[in-house]
């Protein structure tokens, strides 16, 4: 299949594998990359910049083909080292990155001198003008429905994409509540050139984290998220578990007075736990609403193959059966 996403970052499938703190490593990404998508390394899952510089050789050695690094600019208590990061990124031949949080215009010169190609992460369509403004190269529409940070709009994707679409020049990704080949379509149905998949690559066999993590994927419905730190309008969907009840417990009862501190059990390193540890219910981690589309956990490869058979499938049978039919002949149930 291909799409302005595919002629951009040379791969052959556009999907594309969002980046996971302790999740984006070497073996999920060059399995995405291999399978045709675009695997993601996580810069910042590397403590340091030299730590970055051997994962992406790690990952060169396990795939021939494109992958990228997602690099976040938050706001923390110890800023990071964000230049050297981008220096190890362009030293060690990376052909995308994927920026996220606060604006990379600071550090897009650096990388477009190099030759990478830009992707930056947006939760509005305002947001994403911006980055198309300061020169990034395609954008990553992420929609209410996403895991992690949904912004503040709470706008989901059935409006957001094609509002996105009427007002970009430049390709996007359909990003929240992306799992199979129907999502695939209908985001090029409603204006993306591709899409962006998270929690979903959680739940493969090639995912460096706990079997603790996949399983308790496997047992969510779609109502089993939850909306932390929406006091501290930096709002992050999660699974729910003891930890997250106790979160917004505390919430409730401070009010706008909450501050990050009173919830720094609920929230401070919870990733090494989570995700290397198996301790599923220690704190609030990162979940789509689509842990509730998850049924298996297939390879890498497997998913990929599948996605694209169902996408094809539902394009050159199920919608072509409807082009030129009288209404009358339309029925119902099979639309439905």
């Amino acid at each position: 299949m291909r799409t302005r996403i595919t002629d951009l970052l040379g791969i052959r499938r556009p999907i594309v594998q969002g980046g996971m703190h302790y999740v984006g490593l070497a073996e999920l990404a060059s399995a995405v990359s291999n399978a045709g998508g675009l695997g993601i390394l996580t810069a910042l899952t590397q403590r340091t910049p030299e730590l970055l510089a051997q994962e992406i050789s790690r990952c060169r050695a396990m795939t021939d083909q494109p992958f990228g690094v997602n690099l976040t600019f938050l706001p923390t208590f110890a800023t990071p080292p964000y230049a050297e990061y981008v220096q190890a990124i362009i030293e060690g031949g990376v052909g995308v990155v994927e920026t996220a949080g606060r604006s990379p215009e600071a550090h897009l010169p650096a990388l477009r001198k190099a030759g990478v190609k830009v992707i930056h992460k947006c939760t509005s369509v305002r947001h994403a003008l911006k980055a198309e403004r300061i020169g990034c190269d395609a954008v990553s529409v992420d929609g209410f429905e996403c895991g992690g940070h949904p912004g503040e709009d709470d706008i989901p994707n059935m409006i957001l994409l094609p509002a996105a679409a009427a007002a970009l020049k430049v390709p996007f990704l359909a990003s929240g509540g992306m799992a199979d080949g129907r999502s695939l379509v209908a985001a090029l149905a409603l204006g993306a050139d591709g899409m962006a998949m998270g929690t979903r690559f959680l739940a493969t066999r090639e995912a460096p984290v706990h079997e603790n993590v996949k399983q308790a994927l496997l047992k969510a419905t779609e109502l089993d998220t939850r909306l932390v730190m929406r006091s501290l309008r930096n709002t992050e969907r999660v699974l729910n578990n003891a930890a997250v009840t106790s979160l917004l417990e505390i919430e409730r009862q401070r009010g706008d007075t909450l501050t990050i501190d009173d919830i720094h059990d609920q929230v401070a390193g919870v990733y090494p736990r989570v995700m290397r540890d198996g301790d599923v219910e220690s704190g609030a981690w990162s979940c789509g609403m689509v842990a509730g589309l998850i049924t298996d956990i297939p390879s890498v490869q497997d998913l990929l193959d599948r996605i694209m058979e169902q996408a094809s499938w539902i394009i050159q049978q199920r919608l072509a059966g409807f082009i030129g039919a009288e209404p009358s002949e339309r029925r119902l149930e099979e639309v439905a």
